[in-house]
């Protein structure tokens, strides 16, 4: 019996023995209070604790207030108590944000706003923006819930802690904090479970919408791999389309023209097959194309009639690229060679002509631009349409009274028929062709000769075939040869005078 007493007694001793010093105790809730301060979870708590015990002080003073009114008290204390009262209503009115429960905005799965909806390439690029988003949210979660995890083993620890510490040396003011150690184990315990339900239910969240998006995303790339097939289906097929018109029509201006028309159609198809793609209701853009046109037909009327022209142009065919022009325009007269044909103007090369000379100073080699809605409202000459080559050109000289009017008309007739007769010919044959379209009554193509009388003697006219891209040469040949035939013969005077 004696000796279990002193076994019993050794036990207790080496029990006491072990117990750790109350100073050893406090230091330790020192660190762990360093290791709480920062933490966002302890911060939320605090605050809301704050606002709790501004609540109680000042429904304190409001009762203290209301019992020494009652008395009809109104004295200094009635007017510290009051002032005391705003001052704790003002800070109240700061933390008015942490009324609420603490970890509301923490264990709450955010809501997911603002989904995205791929209905084209370029929302990809915001389809991934938004998962990335989503991701980035969901693990600001997970160290949340990390944080409120570290944060619920210290306060379990300073909880323990103080127990030990009540035990060693028992107060009113450890049992106050032991107490609000257990709230604060309850609500950080409260707050984690709903934390990991809100997690766990998120990450569902995100999972599906992470499989919607990357669906969306699949669909897209396959329609837009298709959509850009289809494109270059269509740029092949124009491509082959050049191909033959180059093999087929090798010089041909026809070619040129069909290349042109090839491109403008093949640019639109294009359009339309990126518009139909991704257009998801084709009414609305009939629509808007509705309204848009009114005012563009009014802000744009050039514009559009030019285009007009230029579709009058392809159908009609009236112009063509290397056709020989003429433009009268503003009192301008210029003459040349169509060097493209685009959907707003008509590019013209100025050549050397009869009337650099007679119209233009001497001036020539000047790109022209004329606008196609010009075919509508000026004066257009084209020099070689469908085929024709050849114009018709005059010399006119002043034969004073006394020459031998039959023969200088029969001079000036052989001269002309000799240097224009291969153009005659191939004219007879392109005239002849014309009566197909065109309601032709002669198929005149020889040198004409006319004589009109005047004061100083009678004017002799010689017309003929040219070339229209070498109007100027001829006519200086055949002038200089007739005058020469004319100063031979003793019996034709002449008093030369250039052409108007």
């Amino acid at each position: 019996m004696g000796l279990k007493i002193l076994m019993a007694l050794g036990m207790l001793c080496a029990l006491l023995s072990a117990q750790p010093e109350p100073s050893a105790l406090k230091a330790q809730l020192e660190s762990l209070d360093k290791q709480l301060e920062p933490n966002l979870w302890i911060q939320q708590f605090k605050n809301f604790e704050s606002y709790q015990k501004l609540s109680a002080q000042i429904q304190h003073l409001q009762q203290q207030l209301k019992t020494l009114k009652s008395k009809g008290e109104h004295g200094l204390k009635t007017s510290a108590l009051e002032h005391s009262l705003q001052s704790l209503q003002h800070q109240q009115k700061l933390l008015q944000s942490y009324k609420s429960p603490p970890f509301k905005e923490l264990v709450e799965k955010p809501p997911i706003l603002n989904i995205p909806t791929i209905t084209n390439p370029f929302a990809i690029i915001g389809g991934l923006s938004f998962l990335k988003s989503l991701q980035a949210r969901y693990k600001s979660m997970q160290t949340n819930l990390e944080s409120l995890k570290r944060a619920l083993h210290l306060i379990q620890e300073k909880y323990a802690l103080l127990e030990q510490l009540n035990t060693l040396s028992p107060g009113p003011q450890l049992g106050a904090q032991i107490s609000q150690e257990q709230v604060k184990i309850l609500e950080f315990q409260s707050a984690q479970s709903l934390l990991d339900a809100s997690l766990e239910s998120y990450a569902k969240d995100v999972q599906a919408m992470r499989a919607r998006i990357q669906a969306q995303i699949k669909d897209q790339l396959f329609k837009l791999f298709w959509v850009v097939l289809a494109a270059l289906g269509s740029v092949l097929l124009a491509w082959s389309l050049k191909h033959l018109s180059h093999k087929y029509l090798v010089g041909d201006e026809r070619a040129y023209t069909i290349n042109k028309a090839i491109n403008f159609i093949n640019a639109n198809v294009i359009v339309l097959i990126f518009l139909f793609a991704y257009l998801e209701n084709v009414s609305y853009l009939i629509t808007f194309l509705g309204f848009a046109s009114a005012g563009f037909a009014i802000a744009m009327r050039d514009v559009f009639m030019s285009a007009l022209g230029w579709l009058s142009i392809l159908i009609k065919g009236s112009v063509h690229v290397g056709d020989r022009v003429k433009i009268s325009k503003d009192g301008n007269t210029y003459v040349g060679d169509v060097l493209d044909i685009s959907m707003l103007n008509i590019t013209i090369l100025e050549e050397v002509t009869l009337t650099t000379y007679t119209k233009n100073n001497g001036r020539a080699g000047r790109i022209i631009f004329i606008p196609n809605n010009y075919i509508f409202t000026g004066l257009f000459s084209n020099y070689t349409h469908l085929g024709l080559s050849a114009v018709w050109d005059s010399l006119d000289f002043l034969l004073p009274f006394g020459s031998n009017y039959q023969r200088a008309i029969e001079i000036a007739l052989e001269i002309a028929t000799t240097h224009s007769k291969p153009y005659s010919q191939a004219t007879r044959t392109q005239l002849g062709k014309l009566r197909a379209k065109y309601a032709l009554r002669a198929l005149d193509s020889e040198p004409k000769i006319a004589l009109m009388p005047e004061k100083e003697g009678m004017r002799l006219y010689v017309s003929y075939l040219v070339s229209a891209y070498d109007t100027l040469g001829l006519h200086s040949t055949i002038a200089l040869e007739i005058l020469k035939a004319f100063e031979q013969a003793e019996d034709i005077f002449i008093t030369p005078k250039s052409a108007p």
